[in-house]
């Protein structure tokens, strides 16, 4: 195990790696998680905030995020609208990532388009855009809604998704679990599902999934964690382990986006540029 926290552009090579060795596209949630595993980080380091005041973002996560940023400027990461990252030709046919030309050539690029832009760094910008709206989510989630507030809005997200017979449980005690649903596949098949939320900061260990995975036992086809926080990499192991009862895990960053795509408490603002060309006028 590795208890020293790498720089940023020190992860862009094993982030390459976890990207080939995940058939060469990935979430950033399992990319992540195969990064981790590929450095072999402790527990201890993975679970280091970055700003434990303002979001549950692992610092992991965070250097992660200006990796992706760098490598994607350099052209060997390219990324959808759903959040998956996946290499390109050129990454595919590199044979050797140097990490210091790449922090060259982007910090190069960004000081050639400083006169186009207002007088920050273009990188950091993007990477605000991309997480600042999350940052502000898990302050409001952490900080402003109680535990029954966020078991209402886990209630609320499950039905919006499709559950039916939603119930809130958690006031009662029962184990550790906080709900219980019924998962509805395209209307021919259904699995009773119980579900565990905590508004945490810091991440959720492997010993909170397995008291979870105990508590469910006989009683539910599947379990769903749901945490404002992260997952432990040990964590994401227990909830998949063989012959066990599966759980889903759902962290902050996730809960995030599908907030987002349910529109609650989340709204997306397309916003209209106009530009023009001076060259149109002059070819009349």
């Amino acid at each position: 195990m590795t208890n020293t926290l790498p720089t940023y552009d020190a992860l862009m090579k094993p982030l390459l790696e976890a990207l080939r060795e995940l058939g060469g596209s990935g979430s950033i949630e399992e990319i992540y998680a195969k990064t981790v595993e590929i450095t072999g980080l402790s527990e201890d380091v993975v679970a280091q905030l970055h700003d434990p005041e303002k979001s549950s973002q692992t610092e992991v996560g965070y250097r992660l995020a200006w990796a992706r940023t760098y490598l994607r400027k350099f052209g060997l990461l390219e990324n959808s609208s759903r959040g998956v990252w996946s290499l390109t030709e050129k990454a595919k046919s590199l044979e050797a990532l140097d990490s210091a030309e790449v922090v060259r050539f982007v910090r190069a690029l960004d000081k050639q388009d400083a006169p186009k832009r207002r007088p920050r760094d273009e990188s950091a910008r993007e990477l605000s855009e991309e997480e600042g709206w999350k940052d502000k989510l898990s302050a409001v989630l952490t900080q402003r809604l109680d535990p029954a507030g966020f078991e209402r809005l886990v209630q609320r997200i499950l039905r919006e998704s499709g559950f039916i017979h939603v119930e809130v449980t958690g006031r009662t005690g029962d184990g550790g679990i906080d709900g219980k649903g019924i998962a509805r596949i395209n209307g021919f098949m259904s699995f009773h599902v119980l579900f565990q939320c905590k508004r945490y900061k810091g991440s959720v260990a492997a010993g909170e999934i397995r008291d979870f995975r105990g508590a469910m036992v006989g009683r539910a086809d599947k379990g769903l964690f749901i945490t404002t926080g992260s997952f432990t990499p040990a964590a994401v192991k227990e909830a998949t382990r063989d012959g066990a009862p599966p759980i889903d895990l759902v962290d902050g960053d996730e809960l995030a986006e599908k907030l987002k795509e349910l529109a609650l408490g989340v709204k997306t603002e397309l916003v209209e540029r106009v530009s023009v060309d001076a060259g149109w006028f002059e070819n009349l």
